[in-house]
């Protein structure tokens, strides 16, 4: 099997993948662990992740795929935030939402692969292929793999990449010899993705409080963001990577040049201002096949109100004030309590 194993590796490179990894479908170690952090409420109000199902397939992976005897964990590149220019109302996005949406890009090219491992094996194979959109427990996976360890901020990190990546996964009823799991955890004694997170979600089991964390309130949410929330989330319109930007291993991510998500013409979000002017088909046009289409055009003027008022900039109130008399409660709420907070 290692012949295969290293031609996959290949084909997975030339399709844009840096790491190809190979494990057993045995069920997670950290299945209790996840249990638990559903148990203690921390996904906060993504309750599809609390539902049997969800808590069933994640217990063990044969739930998902039957006749599945290997699973193949592969990482794909994005590029590290771009440096912020400081424009006066300058907004930001996480980085991984600065291109294509990756659900548009990844699965086509693991269906790829899994055509390779039909021809390798002379018939058509059972495969499940997920990116992000499955009930696994991704990160153990990975590691289990060999793609690297869960650091202290829950993200899975490399240490020749960083952790700007992501993972995907083919469940295939074809046995391929496991690699050996990553055998280190390189976090040691430091602690800056917690230091800097301004809300203070990372827990200490290495596993985050959604309720508190930035890149729920501004995606997952749907809803009026409480007012004790609005203050931390600083400048983020979408999503958050501070945890990632202050860990030292991301000072060799990946290049722009090496990942298949070009960053798009739109971004960074000069003018958060002017942003909540766009119409609906502005809006639509602006966001095709971008990932921010998922908070929804109440979701991202919500989130810009949110900022304008945390950058207490005189001159975004006649932005805010039509905002002020909308008959959508969530976005007048917002637009209140932005204003109030702008005048002091």
């Amino acid at each position: 099997m290692e012949p295969l194993k290293e031609s996959l590796r290949k084909r997975a490179r030339e399709l844009g993948f840096i790491h190809c990894g190979f494990t057993t479908a045995e069920p997670p170690d950290h299945y209790p662990a996840f249990a638990n952090w559903i148990a203690a409420g921390r996904q906060a109000g993504m309750r599809y992740l609390a539902a049997e199902r969800s808590l069933s397939m994640r217990a063990n992976p044969t739930r998902l795929l039957p006749s599945v005897r290997s699973i193949i964990s592969l990482a794909m590149a994005y590029p590290p935030p771009p440096e912020f220019k400081n424009f006066p109302r300058e907004g930001r996005v996480a980085a991984y939402a600065l291109g294509e949406d990756y659900h548009e890009v990844i699965p086509n090219r693991l269906w790829l692969l899994c055509r390779d491992l039909d021809s390798f094996a002379g018939r058509r194979l059972q495969h499940r292929v997920y990116a992000d959109t499955g009930p696994i427990l991704e990160r153990e996976i990975a590691s289990r793999a060999g793609l690297g360890w869960i650091g202290r901020n829950s993200m899975l990190i490399h240490p020749a990449v960083g952790s700007f990546f992501f993972l995907a996964f083919i469940l295939t009823e074809l046995e391929l010899a496991p690699d050996p799991p990553f055998g280190f955890d390189r976090c040691g004694t430091c602690n800056r993705c917690v230091q800097a997170c301004p809300t203070g979600c990372i827990l200490p089991d290495r596993t985050i409080d959604s309720g508190r964390c930035i890149s729920y309130w501004t995606i997952e949410h749907r809803g009026s963001i409480p007012p004790d929330v609005r203050g931390r989330i600083g400048r983020w319109v979408f999503g958050c990577d501070i945890c990632q930007i202050v860990c030292p291993w991301n000072r060799i991510s990946p290049s722009e040049a090496e990942s298949p998500f070009l960053s798009r013409r739109h971004f960074p979000i000069r003018d958060t201002a002017e942003e909540t002017a766009l119409s609906d088909e502005e809006w639509q046009a602006r966001f095709y096949k971008s990932p921010l289409r998922r908070t929804g055009r109440e979701g991202y003027l919500r989130n810009l109100i949110v900022v304008l008022g945390n950058i207490g900039r005189e001159e975004a109130i006649p932005f805010l004030n039509p905002f002020q008399s909308d008959p959508n409660p969530v976005l007048k709420d917002c637009a209140d309590w932005a204003v109030e907070k702008i005048k002091g």
